[in-house]
């Protein structure tokens, strides 16, 4: 059997939604090998546009195979190449806003797993949260029926997941961008019902920025691109060394590593934090002038004032 995405498209159009059985098919027939490729993915992503009713089960297939496209469709695995990233956010924009919260989703899904991104990806999903708070509008609104200028508990734990996600400018850790976000989200909603979580995310987000270790970065794409090509040389000296290490068993392996590594200067992973958990002349200034904007200190302000003094 093979799947007819134009004609299950104009079917999903038709009644505005797609069976628990289509998305089963699709799983079967189209993804058999557990591969997308971009075609397979723009089919996907078209059939989304005109699915008004998105069950868990065609959500979970959207961000399941779309993302092993975005992901896995280049070389190396894992890394999100910078026209993969374009092409995403083009075909998932309209009009500089997501549709839904399926599209949003997916983006947070691909941050999370992905060793690297272009920056661009994660300031894009950002935004849309961000917009979504500020507006009142967005995937994250359930259609417009919840007040702009307040956040949810939904909108804090995919803010959470994007800034704490792997790919980015600084995996796992707070970047000046996203603690200024955070600033201005907290700006727009004091005094507002907003989820208990909020004032937790955000003294957390921004005492990360300041004092949070960033040594535990993965290596680049490019990086990761020039290691994978040198280990599948097999012309090269070194290439050959290691195809020949791999036939000779666990032991001798480790025994290598460990001649490899032996005298090489341990890194002090506790001295690295202790010192980035310093605020810095320049992060003090940057702190400074976001707190005094106004004139006054604010209760989220004063919570984080009261973190960072016992850091």
């Amino acid at each position: 059997m093979t799947i007819n995405f134009p004609e299950l498209a104009r079917q999903a159009a038709a009644d505005g939604a797609i069976s628990v059985d289509e998305v089963l098919a699709m799983r079967r027939t189209a993804w058999p090998d557990g591969r997308i490729d971009q075609t397979e993915a723009e089919a996907i992503l078209a059939i989304n546009e005109v699915v008004s009713a998105k069950g868990p089960e065609w959500v979970d297939f959207l961000v399941e195979a779309v993302g092993e496209y975005v992901l896995n469709g280049t070389q190396p695995k894992g890394y999100v190449a910078d026209d993969t990233a374009d092409w995403l956010i083009a075909r998932l924009d309209h009009d500089g806003r997501l549709d839904s919260a399926a599209e949003l989703e997916l983006l947070v899904r691909v941050l999370e797993k992905a060793l690297g991104t272009p920056d661009r990806l994660k300031d894009y999903a950002l935004a849309q949260i961000e917009r979504a708070v500020l507006t009142g509008e967005g995937p994250t609104r359930d259609g417009g029926m919840l007040s702009a200028g307040s956040i949810t508990e939904a909108e804090c734990k995919l803010l959470r997941r994007a800034i704490f996600a792997s790919g980015g400018d600084r995996p796992a850790a707070v970047s000046q961008r996203e603690a200024e976000m955070l600033f201005r989200v907290k700006d727009a909603t004091l005094g507002q019902p907003n989820a208990p979580e909020w004032q937790r995310l955000f003294v957390q987000g921004v005492g990360n920025y300041l004092q949070g270790w960033s040594g535990g970065r993965a290596i680049t794409r490019e990086r990761a691109a020039e290691l994978d090509g040198f280990m599948s040389d097999t012309s090269s000296s070194f290439g050959a060394f290691f195809s020949r290490m791999s036939r000779t068993g666990a032991k001798d392996l480790r025994s290598a590593a460990h001649d490899m590594l032996a005298g090489a200067p341990a890194r002090d992973f506790a001295g690295e934090a202790e010192a980035e958990a310093v605020v810095t002349s320049p992060e003090q200034s940057w702190l400074d002038g976001k707190i005094g904007a106004d004139g006054q200190t604010d209760p989220l302000e004063a919570a984080l004032l009261a973190f960072l003094a016992e850091g």
